[in-house]
């Protein structure tokens, strides 16, 4: 039996020691008060709903906005963190594969999401590998975003059927 008050718990558990925190105005914590730590509280939440409550349909959401809150504090303050659409596909592909890991359900998403996030963070080294080679590319480059649009239609429409 899923246990509904997990979010709204810990959402308010987190705003409130956000804010009292805040109020303290420790020194050390400084940076951890902006927007990002708040998105971060309310990704948890679903974490929690999805973990502790046993609606495991919050983890998606739980992972990529928890997610999302980490990528927006580091983006700028580690140079080796890409500010880049294929982060946040890496995030739902880790929620669609940690969904997959207690339901059973979504590993081939979870694989192609995966396999989108890293094309699209390496494609830029790919092809520059590739032009080095001596390989042309150019058509790889041009439409890869049909790769995109086949893999949606297909989980619309073909996975509807079964």
């Amino acid at each position: 039996m899923a246990k509904k008050g997990m979010f709204s718990g810990v959402i308010f558990l987190g705003f409130g020691l956000y804010f009292l925190l805040q109020q303290f105005n420790i020194q050390i914590l400084q940076g951890l008060y902006t927007w990002p730590t708040l998105v971060i509280i309310i990704g948890c939440g679903f974490l929690a709903q999805g973990y502790l409550g046993k609606d495991h349909e919050a983890i998606l959401p739980g992972a990529v906005i928890t997610g999302m809150g980490i990528h927006f504090h580091v983006v700028n303050k580690l140079d080796m963190w890409q500010e880049h659409a294929g982060v946040f596909l890496l995030l739902i592909a880790v929620g669609v594969l940690l969904t997959y890991v207690k339901t059973g359900v979504g590993l081939m998403a979870g694989i192609l999401f995966l396999a989108a996030a890293s094309l699209l963070l390496f494609f830029d080294r790919l092809e520059n590998w590739a032009v080095e080679h001596g390989h042309d590319v150019s058509l790889i480059s041009n439409f890869w975003p049909l790769f995109f649009i086949a893999a949606g239609a297909y989980f619309i429409f073909a996975q509807r059927k079964k």
